[in-house]
């Protein structure tokens, strides 16, 4: 996993006392990684367009300006006439080398947005959004420097932002690359180092970027074993039946030995799937909350207060009896709309999907910060895994998998990894991760995924 930070303006001050580089030092690096990504992916005498504004984000692209000369076709439009120290400096610098200005935009091969980047603390101005609008209706290969223009410190947009096929961040990951929002506009992410490593550059963090080498799939390492070595998991079944049995079937296909379907009611389950009306004596994993719809609430309460680990989902985070049981043995799997209900009843905030939706990791802090024994597993196009301080990002998931029963299928594959001994945290990201890998590995067209579908892409991993 990669380290994720709130803000790096007090990484690059770190640099300047700690390693006695300079502003101009950090610049010169990430002007040169900018450089090397078009020379490893384009031809020589490509046209470049760099949109520069007037302070340190448009000395980064006049600095790229200068490498780029004579290798490239370039041209710089400035939106802005250079204001900050080092934006002069290097407008001083390029001016030397008889680098073209252009006066109007153009569709070059490659535009370079150094309009903004972390430092836009404000909304834009008008000519600001039809600059931006322009940029993107133009079919060019576009790169953002640190972060696409018009999005904010926090990972938001206002009204518009520029829509990069990859953005090139400086020095770090920054967490308002991972809100959901900005997921359209920032493309692949590529980090550069400004000068000494990033394992130098970086330090302690909260907050870290899941990756497909953090998954530990379940695979069996002792054949001198029973069904009974590899848990056993019951899935509550509700009145919409459909989702509790899909999430068996998950559970299933992810090595859970055993799985019983809790109903009182006759199911029309697969031969592999038990049946039982009570929990298991030898239970080591619940899920509940698929599909529940109308339960008695005596019986739910039965359930929650066992002393067994358990996925609660869906229709439970409506429910004020959830309120009791937000312990140490629990996993919260809410979508955005049940965990706006989830603050609401817990007293933590009331907002709305918007709201929410803007300020995904504030949010999430508010309610691990009351509650920090539960693990949170909060959905999105970029899902968020956090437990007391410590946040993880898997921004893997695609459009494939908004689908009914998508959510059903991650349940059980939680509910099948805590069967089998993992803790909760660790459960949770190695099911995410396996959740969207085998989304992505789907073969066909990404409007088609079936939860059986995904449950056969899950088992070839």
């Amino acid at each position: 996993m990669q380290k994720i930070f709130d803000e790096v303006n007090s990484l690059d001050k770190r640099s300047y006392e700690k390693f006695f580089l300079t502003e101009d030092i950090l610049m010169e690096h990430a002007a040169f990684s900018i450089y090397t990504y078009i020379e490893n992916n384009f031809k020589k005498n490509s046209t470049i367009l760099i949109i520069c504004g007037s302070g340190n984000n448009g000395a980064d692209g006049l600095a790229l300006a200068r490498l780029l000369y004579k290798k490239f076709d370039i041209k710089i439009y400035l939106a802005n006439e250079p204001k900050s120290s080092m934006a002069k400096i290097q407008y001083e610098r390029i001016k030397s080398l008889d680098i073209t200005i252009s006066e109007k935009l153009f569709e070059a091969d490659i535009l370079i947005d150094c309009l903004f980047g972390t430092g836009l603390n404000r909304s834009l101005d008008e000519n600001s959004k039809t600059l931006i609008s322009k940029l993107n209706s133009f079919n060019s290969f576009k790169i953002a420097c640190d972060i696409p223009s018009g999005i904010n410190n926090v990972g938001q947009i206002e009204n518009i932002a520029f829509k990069a096929d990859v953005t090139i961040t400086m020095g770090a990951l920054k967490l308002s690359l991972f809100s959901d929002v900005v997921k359209d506009f920032i493309g692949d992410i590529q980090v550069s180092n400004l000068g000494i490593q990033r394992e130098i550059y970086e330090t302690q963090t909260n907050k870290f970027l899941l990756e497909l080498s953090d998954i530990n799939l379940p695979f069996r390492d002792k054949d001198n074993s029973h069904k009974g070595t590899f848990g056993h998991t019951n899935i509550i079944i509700g009145t919409k039946t459909g989702a509790g049995i899909i999430s068996c079937d998950s559970a299933f296909a992810f090595g859970c030995g055993l799985v019983t379907a809790i109903s009182k009611e006759d199911l029309d389950l697969p031969y592999h799937i038990m049946q039982d009306r009570k929990i298991s004596k030898n239970c080591t994993s619940i899920a509940i909350g698929m599909g529940l719809g109308e339960y008695e609430k005596n019986e739910i309460e039965k359930i929650l207060e066992t002393d067994i680990l358990k996925v609660i989902d869906a229709d439970l985070f409506y429910e004020k009896l959830l309120l009791k049981y937000l312990d140490d043995k629990v996993v919260l799997t809410p979508h955005p709309k049940e965990f706006i209900s989830l603050l609401k009843l817990t007293n933590t905030d009331e907002i709305s999907i918007e709201e929410l939706q803007n300020n995904r990791f504030l949010y999430v802090e508010k309610f691990c910060k009351k509650y920090p024994k539960v693990v949170l597993l909060l959905k999105g196009a970029n899902v968020i895994i956090a437990q007391n301080e410590e946040i993880f990002i898997n921004n893997f998931g695609r459009a494939v998998l908004s689908k009914g029963g998508s959510g059903d299928v991650l349940s059980g594959l939680i509910a099948s990894l805590l069967a089998q001994g993992y803790d909760r945290l660790e459960a949770c990201i190695t099911a995410s991760l396996a959740h969207t890998t085998a989304s992505n590995n789907y073969p066909k067209n990404n409007y088609s995924l079936s939860p059986q579908e995904l449950i056969e892409e899950i088992k070839k991993l």
